[in-house]
């Protein structure tokens, strides 16, 4: 391909940022050099919309919507925006005596089956469609698994908030639970086994902190490259898996507080993530009032601190579950949204930052896709 036929086809590219917020939804798009930004929104105005995601199998943009008066629903958009139709559920069986308070997470299925999607809920379920987002079932494996009763809400509520699908095998998925812990399927959701060995319950009474299930996980990210290397942001630390969930060891030190919320891996460097540490669970804030993102190259063995573009004072930020993204350019782009509003981006994995929103709703949470041209 020449270089004049391969600068047409960069700039064919279309880089989309999706941001939930308290107040409606908001989606950004720029090309490659993601230097221009156009924004459509708020979608769904005056909802809370606590997860957006983009199927790359169709193209399909899945809303995680929630309202007070309302309700809660998924809605689902096949042309990037422009029109929405709502699902029909998640909802349990109406003898069950439950029902779903909120829908936290919204996640397309394996690319070997295209139809398939999931969704995670409060109080702590997961439900599965298998004609593409329209109808949902419970999955009772999960929801009646034997542990449940050790299971118990954190200050969201018992929510069921992060879904990571395998790339290579359809039949492999993780979910994680605030508070339960990391749950691992190997059979497609039949049947689930926790994985939470090495990962502290530091709130819990002593000699019982280090439980099987129980354990307040905020965020898992899984490796794009190497499937079986995960990293987890819990309330406790900040922890690495080697060995697909069997087992976590502690990559905390060289970060200023263990505690936060958001992680973020970058989706051509298996080793490098980022972290964004807040001073505690009773004050959750970015330490000293200054914004920071921090960074590891090499599996959390090292950190950097990232600040340069970044507020450096007054900037009691904080960062939710959610709040941080990946895409998949080269150099990758880093997204983070904040509580108060705020949206910074770098286009260099971290290097620089720039504002790329302000005065938004509190951001609950930002995902992005690259559609090649």
């Amino acid at each position: 391909m020449t270089e004049t036929k391969l600068a047409k086809r960069r700039d064919r590219t279309r880089v989309l940022v999706l941001v939930g917020t308290r107040k409606g939804a908001f989606i950004l798009e720029s090309n490659r050099s993601r230097k221009k930004w156009v924004t459509s929104g708020p979608h769904f105005d005056g909802w809370g919309v606590h997860h957006l995601s983009f199927d790359k199998r169709t193209g399909t943009i899945f809303a995680a919507l929630n309202h007070d008066v309302y309700g809660p629903n998924v809605h689902r958009s096949r042309d990037l925006g422009a029109t929405w139709q709502m699902a029909d559920g998640p909802a349990f069986p109406k003898d069950s005596g439950s029902s779903v308070k909120r829908v936290w997470h919204v996640k397309p299925g394996h690319s070997a089956r295209p139809d398939e999607a999931w969704v995670g809920v409060d109080p702590a379920s997961l439900f599965k469609s298998s004609d593409g987002g329209h109808t949902w079932t419970p999955v009772t494996g999960l929801n009646n698994h034997p542990t449940r009763s050790e299971w118990h809400p954190g200050a969201g509520g018992l929510i069921l908030h992060c879904i990571l699908t395998h790339p290579t095998n359809p039949d492999r998925m993780y979910v994680a639970i605030s508070a339960a812990g990391v749950f691992r399927t190997d059979d497609g959701g039949q049947t689930w086994a926790p994985k939470n060995r090495g990962t502290q319950a530091c709130f819990m009474p002593e000699g019982k902190q280090w439980p099987e299930v129980g354990q307040c996980v905020h965020h898992v990210v899984m490796s794009p490259t190497s499937p079986d290397l995960l990293f987890q942001q819990n309330h406790c630390g900040v922890y690495r898996s080697d060995n697909g969930g069997e087992e976590w060891t502690s990559i905390a030190d060289g970060l200023p507080a263990k505690f936060g919320f958001a992680m973020g891996i970058n989706q051509r460097q298996e080793q490098t993530i980022y972290v964004v540490p807040e001073v505690s669970d009773e004050y959750r804030h970015t330490p000293d009032g200054a914004f920071a993102v921090y960074r590891s190259r090499n599996g959390g063995r090292e950190w950097e601190r990232l600040f340069q573009g970044l507020p450096s004072q007054g900037a009691y930020l904080n960062v939710l579950r959610e709040g941080m993204a990946t895409d998949s350019c080269n150099p990758g782009g880093v997204y983070v949204g904040t509580s108060t509003g705020q949206l910074f981006y770098s286009r260099d994995e971290g290097d620089v930052w720039h504002t790329l929103a302000d005065y938004l709703p509190p951001v609950y949470s930002v995902a992005t896709a690259v559609m090649e041209g």
